[in-house]
């Protein structure tokens, strides 16, 4: 069974090329989220999934940095409405921590590669027109210019004027890129006119302007020989810029346009990703709460095309649940429903990881740990010790003290530690957190409820039980005294965390102190 990211990689190996340039680009109109940089994560796999098949295979990145402010992204102040229309590359860094508004937005992102295992060269869409690379393809459209109107017009309800030329420079009265219509040229001196009022000439080689977009991208398609671009759905609807920038590519520059790879939008809880309403969800974030494989396993288990929502709430939880039992899969310490459902999760891992290895990464349940960290704290040790009383250790590890387990594996149980804490703290809803009451809490009981406490207790004093086992046990109990589970089940999170619902009631018992949870069990102090 073949991914979908490897059966691009078969059929761009078929094409009459030397080396495949996989592109990404990203506008760097604020925050970088997980919606947006799908580009990124969909050329990474693409290529290397070409290496892997022995093809040649190279990655960029284009900072879409030239490109005009349209709206303020969140947290900007509104004072920042006097740079709309102005080029990301123009405007100040907002809290005057980086050089400018560009790497303010950026260099979030660009942090977080390595931890992606995200290989590329990165390139400015400014300092492309600042070095001249698009020089030579800003003459040719300028003399090509009828052309590419008739092009455009194909795909147009009103025809674009006459004088119309395809490139924008940048008003030397406002500074604005967006409200400039340049309308004749001799040589490499554009004429141009703004709607602010002012009328003036520039010369292409300064780099203060740009062409327009449809242009630009199959220009840059040709400056860097690019093979493969994933791109947003907006750019793949019946004559958009995929349709029109491909007819530009080959009748205009001569150039084949590259395998495309169309991907629907990433909404959060629902919601459309919006950087100016501050709706967004970064892959910076992502790392705080969860790891870095598992973001690569929710871009890539379903088809790009395919609406993918994103809730780091409760849905969350169970997501990373899910991503383990797929890794437990791939690894034969779990079996799968099917077959068929085997070589589909394995296929996907594979894909998700992000350093190949033959043994299983250490990964203590997520969801257990989030009741450990609110029993035990920052405890390490005593996390460690609630993970080997509850079954929750590979059997390698089973039998292996805290004080012998190495460094590396510290650090990969702290690390994990810190996402569950992280989401335990931002995204958990209330019904998950609880705490520990070191004073009885008040809580009235039946008879029966106290007697199922009661005989709890005396078990848990005479047998050293696993949770299955604590769990069967506990079943046997509340029959005898004819209490319905959530009765029984409510009685002990009543008396130890004061609250009606708690986590799994056998797991989070064998996770207590044994002293103080008799105690409790007795309603003694």
């Amino acid at each position: 069974m073949r991914h979908w990211i490897e059966r691009i990689a078969d059929e761009l190996k078929e094409w009459d090329v030397e080396s495949h340039i996989v592109a990404s680009g990203t506008s760097i109109s604020g925050s970088i989220h997980i919606g947006n940089s799908c580009d990124v994560f969909i050329a990474n796999a693409v290529g290397k999934a070409l290496k892997r098949e022995g093809a040649s295979s190279k990655t960029i990145w284009i900072a879409d940095d030239h490109d005009p402010l349209r709206k303020v992204p969140y947290p900007l102040p509104e004072s920042y409405e006097k740079y709309l229309g102005v080029p990301y590359s123009r405007i100040p860094c907002p809290e005057g921590c980086c050089d400018s508004f560009v790497e303010h937005f950026q260099r979030p992102f660009l942090d977080t590669l390595d931890d992606f295992g995200i290989e590329l060269e990165t390139y400015s869409g400014a300092q492309m027109y600042k070095d001249g690379l698009y020089r030579d393809y800003i003459r040719t459209s300028l003399e090509k210019a009828p052309e590419i109107r008739e092009i455009f017009n194909k795909y147009r309800e009103n025809p674009l004027a006459d004088d119309w030329l395809p490139y924008n420079p940048i008003c030397e009265e406002c500074g604005r890129v967006n409200t400039t219509f340049a309308y004749d040229f001799e040589g490499d001196e554009v004429s141009y006119r703004c709607e602010c009022g002012f009328d003036g000439q520039m010369d292409i080689k300064s780099g203060e302007g740009k062409l327009t977009w449809r242009v630009e991208w199959a220009a840059r398609w040709k400056i860097f020989g690019i093979t493969c671009e994933p791109f947003g759905k907006d750019h793949a609807a019946s004559g958009g810029s995929y349709d029109v920038s491909s007819v530009i590519s080959q009748e205009i520059f001569d150039y084949k346009a590259p395998y495309p790879v169309p991907y629907e939008w990433i909404t959060l809880k629902g919601e459309a990703m919006s950087k100016s309403h501050g709706v967004f969800f970064t892959p910076g974030q992502w790392l705080e709460i969860g790891p870095a494989e598992s973001l690569n396993y929710f871009l890539f288990r379903s088809k790009p095309m395919k609406h993918k929502d994103f809730n780091p709430e409760m849905p969350f939880l169970d997501f990373v649940e899910q991503f383990d039992r797929v890794e437990q899969i791939y690894f034969g310490k779990e079996e799968a429903a099917s077959e068929k459902e085997e070589k589909k999760l394995k296929t996907i891992y594979k894909m998700s990881q992000i350093t190949e290895t033959e043994e299983m990464p250490f990964r203590p349940s997520y969801r257990f740990l989030t009741v450990a960290y609110q029993i035990a704290g920052d405890d390490l040790e005593k996390i460690y010790h609630i993970l080997q009383r509850n079954s929750q250790l590979p059997a390698e590890m089973e039998k292996t003290s805290f004080e012998d387990l190495s460094d590396d594996l510290k650090d990969i149980l702290q690390k994990r530690l810190v996402q569950v804490k992280n989401w335990l703290d931002t995204y958990a809803p209330g019904f998950v957190k609880f705490q520990v009451q070191e004073k009885m809490p008040p809580a009235t009981l039946s008879s029966e409820q106290t007697a199922f406490l009661s005989d709890m207790a005396t078990l848990l004093e005479e047998k050293d039980l696993n949770p299955e086992e604590l769990h069967d046990e506990m079943y046997n109990i509340l029959r005898e005294h004819d209490l319905k589970p959530q009765k029984a089940f409510q009685a002990i999170y009543r008396v130890v965390i004061g609250k009606k619902m708690g986590p799994r009631a056998a797991s989070f018992i064998l996770s207590l102190d044994k002293d103080f949870v008799i105690k409790r069990l007795r309603l003694e102090e």
